[in-house]
């Protein structure tokens, strides 16, 4: 291995935790810039594709947070992690719905569904079982990361109540707190994500 390849596999996880330190800027000024117009404890952050410039904001969020999965996914590739592994399909899996949804926005709330609103929708979907299934998988196959295993496990916990929040039978009953439940949600992948960094950082310092 040359010395720009290693130098190279050491600067990857600094980067994913750039990458990642930077999706979250967009997402602080659209919450910034919508103060008066959005409210976290009811719209969801799909929604703030609706102001003016939300488009632009979110898209370069969720694009960063994608580029950030996938610089981790590739340092764990680097350090052994088989590449058709469940484990780096899901990481993929997870970044390709974060792009997905950026390019098929959803549709604005008591709208008829669209053929966009309904690919970001099962997008989402995607997004939001794969990740924490995903970290949940490389806990067992690196032991001793303990915080990627209960943050996955938390994770997964809240990701499934959240879908579930969508069906016909509960879907009219928490509007009024879905976007601060999502925000919860997001909130612990993003936990995840750091951890998962954590551990390809361990990786490639072993």
């Amino acid at each position: 291995m040359t010395l720009l390849t290693r130098n190279a596999r050491a600067a990857t996880p600094a980067l994913a935790v750039l990458a990642l330190g930077f999706s979250l800027v967009p997402i602080v000024l659209l919450h910034l810039l919508t103060i008066e117009t959005m409210n976290p404890v009811r719209d969801v952050i799909s929604d703030y594709v609706f102001p003016d410039g939300g488009a632009v904001l979110l898209g370069c969020a969720s694009l960063s947070l994608a580029a950030a999965s996938l610089l981790a996914r590739q340092v764990l590739l680097a350090n052994g992690l088989p590449r058709l592994s469940l484990e780096s399909v899901l990481l993929a899996l997870w970044a390709a719905g974060l792009v997905v949804a950026t390019f098929f926005p959803t549709d604005p709330t008591r709208f008829e569904s669209s053929f966009s609103g309904a690919v970001h929708r099962y997008a989402g979907a995607t997004m939001f079982v794969s990740l924490p299934l995903a970290g949940w998988l490389l806990a067992r196959r690196y032991r001793e990361a303990t915080a990627l295993r209960w943050l996955s496990l938390a994770a997964g916990i809240a990701s499934f109540a959240f879908l579930l929040a969508h069906l016909p039978l509960l879907e009219n009953s928490v509007p009024e707190f879905l976007g601060l439940f999502e925000r919860v949600l997001y909130a612990l992948l993003y936990a995840e994500l750091f951890a998962l960094v954590a551990v390809a950082k361990s990786e490639v310092d072993a």
